[in-house]
């Protein structure tokens, strides 16, 4: 089973160490969960300041 992990920066959710997107600190400790597809259409983008199209935690500890 693969352990997801979320970017206590950006919140970018993958399965590796580093943050593939700005290479900074995963946690396993995530809550919440949002995809966006199209980010310039996006509210929620546009409100938790998203720029890229992936899979984000809301919130990171």
């Amino acid at each position: 089973m693969i352990s997801l992990k979320a970017c206590r920066q950006c919140h970018f959710i993958s399965d590796q160490a580093k943050c593939p997107q700005c290479s900074g600190e995963t946690s396993r400790e995530w809550q919440g969960y949002v995809v966006l597809l199209d980010t310039e259409k996006s509210q929620i983008a546009t409100k938790l300041g998203i720029k890229t199209a992936g899979r984000y935690a809301l919130r990171v500890k």
